[in-house]
């Protein structure tokens, strides 16, 4: 059985995007990449919103050729993907470019725990809204932030939606430049 995991790039004041929508403030170096690329290595499908498959697309198409070692592996990982992108505005035929993507109206929670169970692959929950209604239903076993060291005043917060759930710190860790990787469980 596979399990649901979360995880985001964020500013130390909990946003993973700038009030202008930007996050390349948290474009991560090769370690922080690396990282990721380890957390995400079991997914076998990413169940995505609108705006991070928008951006995440971006990987169907990349030239490689002089990119580094973390993104031609994430670049593997993300090929290698099943892809539910939960929109009510996509239309069937906005997907019809995206390798292994179909279109969901709505994020099923119930379609998600059967998905994990289905599967030895971990399913990957991609946005801050979808990980908030993953949280507050129950779904998410494993919490991956890496938090950069910038205060960004405003803008997407990690998690949107108020949730009240207890979590585990299981791992943390420290990468070039002042981002910290936390890894946590929900408390049983």
């Amino acid at each position: 059985m596979g399990r649901v995991v979360y995880g985001n790039q964020m500013s130390l004041d909990g946003y993973v995007a700038d009030r202008e929508g930007r996050f390349d403030w948290a474009v991560p170096g090769e370690d922080v990449h690396a990282a990721v690329n380890d957390d995400l290595r079991n997914v076998g499908t990413f169940v995505l919103g609108r705006r991070v498959w928008e951006v995440l697309r971006a990987w169907d198409v990349m030239d490689l050729a002089d990119q580094g070692d973390a993104v031609r592996d994430f670049a593997g990982i993300w090929a290698a993907a099943d892809k539910v992108v939960c929109s009510r505005t996509l239309a069937e035929e906005d997907l019809a470019d995206a390798p292994r993507t179909r279109l969901s109206r709505a994020f099923d929670p119930d379609e998600v725990r059967a998905l994990a169970a289905a599967s030895d692959r971990d399913v990957a929950v991609g946005g801050p809204e979808l990980a908030s209604q993953a949280l507050a239903s129950g779904l998410v076993d494993d919490v991956s932030l890496h938090v950069h060291p910038v205060v960004v005043g405003g803008g997407t917060p990690a998690f949107p939606t108020p949730v009240l759930l207890g979590l585990e710190l299981v791992e943390q860790r420290g990468y070039d430049g002042g981002v910290v990787g936390l890894r946590y469980r929900p408390r049983a």
